[in-house]
């Protein structure tokens, strides 16, 4: 008898059985939503939970029309990448220098940092809206983009710090005996190795962003540059007594974001993991 077949216990069997029974409670609102959005009138509300009797696919289309969801779409890539692009070029050099240049100010600014994970943004959201319209940010995607850096950098330094401090310092001092700048060194040799925690910033923030509603209902609102959950919201107003469109508008918002964490997800456990090996 093979070790694997003599590993398998009733133990084992019953953590499958619990993984499967899990894994079904999580899919069964997406299986809801994914049926709902596909019915037709008339059995939204006699069979909520049955397999529709015809596949409307129609919905879809009327409900990416009237929602105005392309341009929705589009204002959720630019508001969303900018945010992540901006995230990962200031957090890694904030984070590189924190961890780098040991001394009482990096404590100091790495703390803060920290800090501004737990305190929540909503606490200055008064003077933070006077600032920007002041600047004649708000209402535009500079304005939100840099809001949205301001907001979750904490998040990114703490990700980018914790991964650096375990690097070995081989490879840039290296470098540096090879004459490079220490800008040079960290855009070629140091930031090519975050690949891992670069994903997870990326994927965690970029959810973050993209999901987040509140943020554009106060400085966006009232603007051709609202992005998906708020041309949602707006949607579900106008077609209240119509659940298949807006379950059919929610799946399109939601769709980028599954794909996006799909396909890093590998990426995110090892930025989860952390550091690399010398």
């Amino acid at each position: 008898m093979s070790t694997g077949i003599q590993r398998y216990t009733r133990r084992t069997l019953a953590r499958e059985i619990l993984l499967i029974l899990a894994g079904l409670v999580w899919l069964f609102p997406f299986y809801l939503l994914l049926m709902t959005s596909v019915k037709p009138d008339s059995q939204i509300f006699s069979a909520p939970t049955d397999l529709p009797t015809s596949l409307d696919i129609g919905n879809y289309a009327e409900a990416w029309s009237t929602a105005h969801l392309g341009r929705a779409l589009l204002n959720s890539v630019i508001i969303t990448g900018g945010s992540v692009a901006l995230l990962i070029v200031v957090g890694s050099l904030c984070a590189y220098t924190i961890a780098r240049r040991p001394g009482r100010w990096s404590a100091v600014f790495y703390l803060l940092f920290v800090v501004g994970i737990i305190v929540p943004f909503q606490l200055g959201l008064i003077p933070l809206y006077s600032m920007m319209r002041s600047l004649g940010l708000v209402g535009s995607y500079v304005g939100i983009i840099l809001l949205y850096g301001g907001l979750w950098i904490p998040m990114a330094v703490f990700l980018y710090t914790g991964f650096i401090r375990a690097m070995p310092r081989d490879y840039e001092e290296a470098a540096l005996i090879d004459g490079a700048t220490p800008f040079r060194t960290f855009w070629r040799v140091i930031f090519p190795q975050l690949r891992s925690v670069t994903a997870t910033v990326a994927t965690l923030c970029g959810i973050l962003v993209w999901n987040d509603f509140f943020t554009p209902l106060i400085f966006l609102s009232g603007t051709d540059k609202v992005p998906l959950p708020l041309a949602i919201y707006e949607f579900v107003g106008s077609v209240a007594t119509r659940w298949n469109l807006v379950f059919a508008g929610i799946l399109v918002a939601l769709l980028p974001v599954l794909i996006l964490f799909v396909v890093a997800q590998r990426q995110l456990m090892r930025g989860f993991s952390g550091g690399i090996k010398s």
